[in-house]
């Protein structure tokens, strides 16, 4: 008895069969433009699949002439066999073939058939023959190698071709009533509705960038039909088909909602701008206890919106979703800037269960902003790039010269980005490190071009010209610039990480104690000072923190630290002595009335006995990141669990830890493309246009919560075009065996 295959090998096996087709398509794609063997004219790849898995199991070549089916191990060995020894009923040298077997010469023109497969004919020859001969038997020494005939001749020239082809299907249809479909296996109708599905919903999530008009391309409707689908419409998928989809991921959501004891709400735009349109889209998602997010709804507002507008947004949804039992939302996370954060607190001190915090994404990117005002390392090196920018940008001799060493060590020529405010405006630090990275990036050729004899001699008596050309070689300047390039890189990094990991509320300290010791590590690596950036990071600190930052650290289990006895016990002296005032006011604030006492009492058993040293170890296990190879928490649900389970003594206190560490510290960060933004910029005038989009961003932002995909299209192509080529076509045009 044989040994069972192991999935492993039928992957393998199944690869090896695609590729193999691939390259038969490829081989006789060429043939059929006069590039390859006389005999790919007549024969057609065809790939097989299994019907329950669609895995490829085999691969075979088909004669266009007689639907015969042979081995494609060996083409030139089947055409010799099967075609030039007469074993193929309709290939006859002495009566004209049908137009697909014509060979190809220069001129190809393309006709449709009933096997949707590419026909080929030769261009007519000089000169023509008369229409009395065309359809009569040629001699045989008229007949070009290998049996072929010569080509035919018809009196509408040409374009007569299509039509021959299209007479050719009819007749074959005649005799084979309901033809044979497409290439491969016919689809039942199962399967034609759920392929349909799949693209209306790739259509949706898509969300603006590929266009609804795209499925009635005349390429589109062909490619559906070689695949054996039929055509769709686009007021079908803009009308009852997106009604139905957006009803079905509506009370899906809506059960996920329902079965939820509580929520936090996340809103996320407030603060962003989109420049191009005026229009700004905010995001307003739910996040499960269980750590899924919902989407719930997008607003349009024109980046100005008051404090008292958010406030009514942010309460009028959630008394949307809970009626009169509000309590269910235990927080806001929200990325509003300064004056909008007003709209939080104001909304904590009215409802006291409520935990709102502001979005730690923001709070770490306004230090970069703080940095640009406040650290004067930065805004000397920034200000002596500005002079170094302007000088090279404006002087035409100048530029000359550095454009010749530009050539040469970075093969492009290109302007310093140089901002049009003075580099000291408000908003005006993007555009600085901007310039900064490409003074930076430029650093050799600048070097080379003080250098050049020319230069010096043509600057000998210009102040300025000498001045940059001082500060070019004075490697203190490159220093202090690398140091500011660096401690940015630094700030972004770190926000990427946050973006990428969504840290829960819990963690909001840990970040900061991180931020500091890299930036103390920086410090002694430049020998610069860190008593300045320092005292930046402590303002913005206390600018972002929350009371509910300390409670959430010392609940959750994930934080608990072995003591010397062996315990593991909440992390109470990492906290300052605020701080741990902080924790009894959130727990006493979060407590119900007449249990206060009781989870007071609570919290000093917690900090004395902390938790069974064998749960506290199950919690706290990591496992890579299978995407970036970064030790994770295994289970993030344990911390929650633990509590509902074997705390369940500490009756008061768990109810507030469980409402409490599950809380998200960012906003969910849901990105818009902007081919959508375009889209409702455009359309956004008709109520009806705007419903649409409504429900497409539904679907499209409840598929990508669900994936946890929260990078928009123009981000991935950047990342893909910036990896260089595709190597799957480059594989299987360079394998010689193919």
């Amino acid at each position: 008895m044989a040994a069972p295959s192991h999935p492993h090998e039928d992957e393998l096996s199944a690869k090896t069969l695609q590729k193999r087709y691939e390259g038969l398509v490829t081989v006789r794609t060429r043939a059929i433009k006069g590039k390859g063997a006389w005999y790919w004219i007549h024969l057609e790849p065809i790939l097989f699949q299994n019907q329950d898995t669609g895995v490829a199991k085999a691969v075979k070549l088909r004669c266009g002439l007689c639907s015969a089916l042979f081995s494609a191990s060996n083409p030139s060995r089947t055409a010799s066999e099967h075609l030039k020894r007469g074993t193929c009923p309709n290939f006859n040298g002495g009566i004209p073939n049908p137009i697909s077997s014509i060979p190809p010469s220069k001129t190809i023109v393309s006709a449709s058939s009933s096997q949707n497969r590419k026909r080929s004919a030769l261009s007519l020859p000089a000169p023509p023959v008369p229409l009395s001969m065309i359809g009569t038997p040629r001699p045989s020494s008229e007949l070009v190698r290998y049996g072929s005939p010569t080509p035919l001749v018809l009196s509408g020239g040409k374009e007569d071709l299509g039509a021959l082809a299209m007479l050719e299907d009819s007749v074959k249809k005649l005799k084979s009533p309901g033809g044979k479909g497409a290439p491969g296996q016919i689809l039942s109708k199962g399967q034609i509705e759920t392929a349909l599905n799949f693209l209306a919903e790739w259509l949706y999530e898509s969300c603006g960038t590929v266009s609804f008009s795209c499925v009635e391309h005349p390429k589109f409707k062909a490619f559906l039909n070689h695949v054996g689908l039929p055509p769709i419409s686009r007021k079908y998928i803009a009308a009852e088909k997106l009604d139905a989809k957006y009803e079905e991921v509506r009370n899906e959501s809506d059960a996920k909602l329902q079965d939820a004891m509580f929520f936090q709400l996340a809103s996320d735009g407030w603060k962003k701008k989109n420049l191009s349109y005026g229009d700004n889209l905010v995001n307003l998602t739910l996040n499960l206890p269980n750590g899924t997010s919902l989407f719930r709804k997008a607003l349009f507002t024109n980046g100005g919106v008051p404090p008292k507008y958010v406030e009514e947004t942010l309460w009028e949804t959630i008394t949307e979703i809970c009626g009169t039992t509000v309590e269910r939302c235990v927080g806001i996370v929200a990325d509003t800037d300064k004056l909008k954060a007003k709209a939080l607190r104001e909304l904590e001190r009215k409802n006291c269960w409520m935990v709102n915090l502001s979005c730690q994404v923001q709070g770490f990117s306004s230090l970069l902003k703080d940095f640009h005002k406040h650290f004067m390392l930065f805004r000397s090196v920034a200000s002596d790039c500005f002079k170094l920018a302007t000088f090279f940008n404006g002087k035409h001799q100048a530029s000359t010269f550095f454009q010749k060493y530009q050539i040469q060590e970075l093969y492009h020529v290109k302007l310093f980005r140089v901002p049009s405010d003075p580099p000291f405006a408000n908003n005006n630090y993007p555009y600085i490190y901007a310039m900064m990275e490409d003074v930076a990036n430029s650093a050799r050729a600048l070097q080379l071009t003080v250098l050049d004899d020319s230069f010096k001699v043509f600057y000998a008596d210009d102040s300025l010209g000498r001045e940059i050309a001082d500060m070019i070689q004075d490697m203190r300047f490159w220093n202090d610039l690398d140091a500011v390039l660096s401690l940015v890189k630094l700030i972004k990094l770190m926000v990427q990480d946050i973006e990428a990991d969504r840290p829960l509320v819990g963690h909001c300290l840990p970040l900061w104690d991180e931020l500091r010791a890299k930036v103390k590590d920086w410090s002694a690596k430049y020998n610069i000072e860190e008593g300045p950036v320092k005292e930046i990071i402590e303002k913005r600190f206390a600018k972002n923190y929350h009371p509910a930052w300390a409670a959430a650290f010392i609940l959750d289990p994930l934080y608990l630290i072995r003591d010397s006895s062996g315990k593991y016990l909440p992390p109470f002296k990492c906290l300052t002595p605020e701080q741990e005032k902080d924790v009894d006011k959130i727990i006493t604030r979060l407590a119900f009335r007449d249990e206060t006492h009781i989870a007071l009492m609570e919290l000093m058993k917690w900090r004395a006995e902390g938790l069974d040293p064998l749960y506290a170890q199950a919690v706290q296990v990591k496992q890579p990141d299978p995407v970036t190879g970064k030790m994770k928490i295994a289970n993030p649900q344990s911390s929650r669990l633990v509590w509902e389970t074997c705390l369940s003594e500490y009756k008061a206190l768990g109810k507030v830890a469980v409402r409490l560490i599950f809380l998200h510290a960012t906003s969910c960060g849901l990105k818009c493309n902007w081919s959508f933004m375009r889209w409702l910029y455009t359309h956004g005038h008709s109520r009806a246009a705007m419903d649409k989009a409504q429900k497409m961003i539904f679907i499209a932002s409840h598929a990508r919560l669900e994936r946890r995909d929260f990078v928009n299209e123009e981000e991935k192509d950047a990342e893909l075009f910036a990896d260089g080529d595709d190597d799957v076509l480059s594989d299987v045009f360079a394998d010689p065996t193919l």
